[in-house]
């Protein structure tokens, strides 16, 4: 199945949220307190980013049921 806009719903939403909510703690933690390269923020980043972007993928290639194309 491939992507498609079509599919967008609440759960797209909330991956999204989520993957920009990580980029954004990545930066704001950076440009704080000065410090780019630490490990515990790498680790809650990575996990932020990746469950934003496979959530979103996830979301989007699921086909509608019957009753949501109704």
């Amino acid at each position: 199945m491939k992507p498609s806009l079509r599919n967008i719903n609440g759960y797209t939403i909330v991956a999204l949220i989520i993957l920009i909510g990580g980029l954004l703690f990545y930066v704001t933690w950076g440009l704080r307190y000065s410090v780019w390269v630490d490990v515990g923020i790498y680790s809650l980043t990575i996990i932020l980013i990746l469950g934003g972007l496979i959530g979103a993928i996830l979301s989007l290639t699921f086909d509608k049921t019957q009753e949501q194309q109704e």
